[in-house]
């Protein structure tokens, strides 16, 4: 079954070297222009504002980066994680020296609008298949190293996660069925190994519903119905539902979604929602 994430999707140690490997990428040596420019003694305030509607996800790290560049900080944290803002809301205000939080300033934002540009594309398509029982689940395409950071914003936007790692379950795809000749051969060699650790049981990804009758036959736990079209999955939910899990994936879009899920599938796995959601426009107004 897919994972729900903790409150936090990072370790107290993971946090702080994400957060101290992006200020060392941005700052380097140090803010050259505000430390020529800013009294060292000048205060600031301002505001984070979203420029767009949008779901909010990685609020807490943002946080963390302003309280890494200025431990005194006076912070209001106004819209958690997970929460939907429209265009002008407040989501947090500082108060703190000027030269310390204009240096965590583009770091703090950079994560957050990502983040949260994935948790408000995946509210996009969990809304539209919302009317149905059908789950979406987001996969492992995410930049390397914001894994846990991507899957944590997925679930902000309502969707579930789908494998963390390949240590986190069994899915035969087409390329171990080509290496061992057969559905049933790569399933008996899965059922060989230890399977206890797989949150997902024997998952078999199938490109037609003869593959699809094989690996039902041959006793896998979950079916990947991949690229089929919209009649082929209805096909086989009327053979298997109820009977295995049944998961579409391949090309699906926000235009595509609510009829694949209108097939009566129990998950459809989208790569869209964080291989390609776009940054969404947050900024940080100085308050006088």
């Amino acid at each position: 079954m897919p994972k729900t994430p903790p409150e936090s999707p990072l370790f107290k140690e993971e946090l702080r070297q994400f957060i101290k490997s992006a200020l060392d990428e941005d700052v380097g040596h140090g803010d050259l222009t505000s430390l020529a420019t800013i009294p060292a003694d000048q205060n600031l305030s301002a505001a984070m504002v979203a420029r767009e509607n949008i779901v909010v996800a990685g609020m807490f790290i943002a946080v963390e980066v302003i309280k890494t560049c200025d431990p005194l900080a006076r912070i209001e944290v106004i819209t958690a994680d997970g929460a939907e803002v429209v265009a002008g809301s407040i989501m947090l205000k500082v108060t703190g020296n000027a030269r310390k939080l204009l240096t965590a300033e583009r770091t703090a934002l950079n994560i957050l609008q990502h983040l949260s540009g994935i948790a408000t594309l995946t509210r996009a398509y969990v809304h539209e298949i919302a009317h149905t029982d059908c789950r979406l689940l987001d996969t492992r395409k995410t930049i390397p190293g914001y894994r846990k950071l991507a899957k944590y914003a997925t679930c902000m936007g309502g969707a579930m996660n789908h494998r963390m790692r390949l240590d986190d379950g069994l899915l035969i795809k087409d390329n171990h069925i080509a290496q061992l000749g057969s559905i049933k051969a790569a399933i008996d060699a899965a059922k060989a190994h230890d399977t206890s650790a797989s949150t997902i049981g024997i998952t078999v990804e199938c490109d037609t519903l003869d593959q699809a009758a094989d690996a039902v036959a041959a006793g896998a736990d979950r079916l990947l119905l991949d690229n089929m079209t919209n009649e082929m999955l209805r096909d086989a939910v009327a053979q298997y539902k109820g009977q295995i899990k049944l998961e579409a994936s391949g090309g699906v879009t926000l235009n595509s979604v609510k009829e694949i899920a209108e097939t009566g599938v129990d998950y459809i796995s989208v790569g869209r929602i964080t291989q390609s959601a776009p940054a969404v426009d947050i900024g940080l107004d100085y308050l006088e």
